[in-house]
């Protein structure tokens, strides 16, 4: 048995995170847990690989759904995060905060404290934008962030003119004043390496005397006397390890591995537990509940010109690819190749964006499992802010056996209508003139997919999902909630949590950026610091919002 002042559950996004921060206190001893082993992988540190690791087994959990009954009963993959830096190590690296007007949902559900105006300057601490320092943006954090290749392709540039031409507005940066609209897209890359929170939080202090990072651990339970957070018992090389906490439990396992652990350690819903065999130490209803994620699909086109990434595919490019990469980090290798996007709203009525495009020169599977055999473009597209609610549930006592994951996927008609706005509304984009030198007839969906049915059948069958599952532990004050604004779990002392399950609503953007931002704010929350501040800056809303849809 070992005692520390923090204990921290899971180095993913949020994990490095906090250990820097609470460790940078020599006084506070910390102990951070990884069920995951190292990163130091050229298929995690080379952007261009970010396909490997998210389908490797030694990387990430590979948690599948059930089968989701508005998807035609398809079990849908969700990846995880396990290794130092969790899914930060295996994501896609694209930066996007979220629009600032779904933090001022958060706290309208109860989340107090969280709204945009108050969680800018976290976002703003944790990084360092190619640009500089802004009023909005960061010049001095530890993580870095840019363009990739500065959209050398021109179909990166074709794809931001088709969208003036349909239209929409320009946006300069889309993580500043204006989300809504066409522009460069932003990525988690320095110097080359994906900046992960591993790398960018962990590896600069990981020599700390006062900071013990186990890999290799898998947390079977967190500890209660009473309704106090006392430690966490973990296996760890066959032997099982108690580690006791004199401050506090924080769980940073994610929106699968957060829940699951609660559960575990009997704190849930008292049905849910007991059929699962784990004796109820805290019954609190929300826990697992309130799961969302975003779903995308590819629209995919054939290309005029040999100018696509579906002809670097071949053993020869990607060694040339790899061997400038390992020389000077740069060139392909560097970049995860989605260097322009958009931010739309899908009708009038909607305030500010709920449509996400990344754009790819390249016809290919996510997972890289498939290309298209010919030169061909795609861009990814999806509704961002669903209505649809599902569960992580416990199953077993076993910590070993994963819990039940069902999203219920496009259960809200608003949702469907949604990506039938996504099907439409990128047709039109792509058939502007700035295209009419690369495009070259449709592969998917298809020019035959055009009817309300059409499009819903296409989009059950082809939708996947874009890895960014949130919100199973979220955070308020209705009885739905599992933790407060203080982003501690209600009724017992001495555990938190802190990831992404405690949003109350999913963002419209990747999640990445917006989880470091929670674990930054909730850093000094838990040290009593006094929260940082700025001065009040402006947000772009359409003037017209409410009657016209761009």
């Amino acid at each position: 048995m070992s005692t520390f002042d923090y204990i921290i559950v899971g180095a993913g996004s949020a994990g490095c995170v906090l250990a820097n921060r609470l460790s940078k206190n020599p006084k506070h001893k910390v102990l951070l847990l990884e069920t995951g082993g190292s990163d130091k992988s050229i298929f995690i540190q080379m952007p261009t690989a970010l396909s490997i690791p998210m389908n490797t087994d030694k990387y990430a959990w590979q948690f599948h759904t059930e089968a989701e009954p508005f998807l035609n009963k398809r079990k849908m993959h969700c990846p995880r995060g396990k290794v130092l830096g969790g899914s930060s190590s295996i994501n896609g690296m694209v930066y996007v905060r979220g629009h600032a007007k779904d933090f001022d949902e958060w706290e309208a559900n109860g989340a107090q404290g969280w709204n945009y105006q108050s969680c800018l300057p976290y976002f703003k601490k944790a990084e360092t934008w190619l640009n500089g320092e802004d009023a909005y943006r960061g010049g001095s954090g530890e993580l870095g962030v840019n363009n990739g290749n500065d959209m050398v392709n021109p179909l990166y540039g074709a794809f931001i003119k088709a969208g003036e031409q349909a239209g929409y507005p320009i946006t300069d940066d889309y993580n500043g004043e204006q989300q809504e609209g066409f522009g460069a897209m932003h990525m988690t890359v320095k110097g080359g390496y994906r900046s992960s929170t591993s790398r960018a939080y962990l590896d600069p202090i990981k020599n700390r005397n006062n900071l013990t990072v186990i890999t290799g651990a898998l947390v079977s339970k967190v500890l209660l006397e009473g309704k106090a957070a006392t430690g966490v018992d973990y296996s760890y090389k066959g032997e099982s390890v108690t580690a006791q906490a004199n401050k506090e439990v924080i769980l940073s396992a994610g929106p699968i591995g957060s829940p699951h652990i609660l559960q575990l350690s009997g704190i849930g819903d008292t049905d849910t537990l007991e059929k699962a065999g784990v004796k109820v130490k805290h019954h609190l209803p929300g826990v697992g509940l309130n799961l969302q994620d975003h779903l995308e699909f590819y629209f995919q086109y054939k290309c005029k010109q040999p100018i696509t990434l579906n002809g670097k595919l071949g053993v020869f490019s990607k060694g040339l690819i790899g061997a400038q990469w390992l020389l000077n980090k740069s060139g392909l290798g560097a970049t995860n190749h989605f260097e322009s996007c958009a931010f739309v709203r899908s009708k009038a009525g909607i305030e500010w964006p709920d449509i996400q495009y990344h754009f790819l020169p390249a016809a290919i599977r996510y997972d890289g499992k498939s290309a298209f055999d010919g030169h061909g473009f795609q861009v990814h597209v999806g509704h961002n802010k669903p209505k649809s609610r599902g569960s992580v549930l416990i199953q077993s006592a076993d910590p070993k056996v994963a819990p039940k994951i069902q999203f219920n996927y496009l259960q809200h008609q608003d949702d469907i209508e949604g990506f039938r706005a996504c099907v439409r509304l990128t047709r039109e984009i792509i058939s502007q003139p700035a295209f009419d030198a690369f495009r070259d007839g449709e592969i998917q969906p298809g020019e035959h997919i055009q009817s309300d049915e059409e499009i819903d059948e296409f989009v059950r069958q082809s939708v996947e999902s874009a890895y960014h599952p949130s919100c199973s532990c979220k955070m308020g004050e209705d009885e739905m909630a599992v933790v407060d604004s203080e982003t501690k779990v209600h009724g017992l002392t001495g555990l938190r949590v802190v990831d992404s399950s405690i949003y109350p609503t999913i963002p419209n953007g990747n999640l990445n950026a917006p989880t470091i931002m929670v674990a930054e704010r909730a850093a000094d929350l838990i040290l009593g610091n006094t929260p940082l501040s700025s001065n009040h800056v402006s947000v772009h809303i359409p003037p017209n919002w409410q009657e016209q849809q761009r």
